[in-house]
């Protein structure tokens, strides 16, 4: 019953929509017509993340700078933001020492410089402490899992694509065009 699960209707339509790329209208149609899902099934752990490339701002970004993705380990336990340096060395991250203000100012080969250094600069922003929770929130009419951040303006909202994929849309105070990223669960 799993693998029928895992071949929902939206993990085809995601996976169209990450090759070719797609607009706002296009991202908030599936996030639209795809289920809720509890908070309680998403802190497992891990989550490695990925781009959907509306053309917004912070489009490759967050990739050329080492993100990986998000970690869940209980409701009040989460890591909004998970560095990996050169090396592969996967780190939790405080969104507080992120320059936001910099993404789609600063060229993605600036980015790309600035990641070589996150092995030394990695020490300065890394943290130990959570940053976020998550609570179930309902948002455009569906209850479901959104990550609140501890001392920024901003909710990330989730809704389930299948079994280990969820789409998320970060909700920024101010920010005029969604952002939409893709996380899919590590094996455990």
């Amino acid at each position: 019953m799993a693998e029928t699960r895992s071949a929902a209707p939206g993990t085809a339509e995601l996976a169209a929509l990450q090759a070719g790329g797609c607009t706002p209208q296009q991202a908030w149609e599936l996030f639209d017509r795809l289920p809720g899902v509890p908070t309680a099934e998403i802190t497992t752990g891990r989550w490695r993340g990925e781009e959907l490339d509306t053309r917004h701002p912070f489009a490759g970004v967050l990739v050329a700078s080492g993100w990986y993705g998000k970690q869940f380990d209980t409701a009040d336990t989460v890591h909004p933001l998970l560095f990996a340096d050169e090396t592969g060395t996967v780190f939790p991250v405080d969104p507080r020492r992120v320059p936001l203000g910099l993404a789609g100012r600063v060229p993605l080969a600036g980015v790309r410089m600035a990641r070589k250094s996150l092995r030394v600069i990695g020490s300065v922003l890394r943290t130990r402490t959570p940053a976020a929770r998550l609570r179930d929130i309902e948002y455009r009419g569906v209850l479901s899992a959104g990550m609140i951040y501890d001392h920024l303006p901003i909710v990330d909202h989730f809704r389930r694509v299948d079994e280990r994929t969820l789409l998320g849309v970060m909700d920024l105070r101010g920010m005029t065009e969604p952002y939409f990223f893709v996380l899919r669960r590590e094996a455990v």
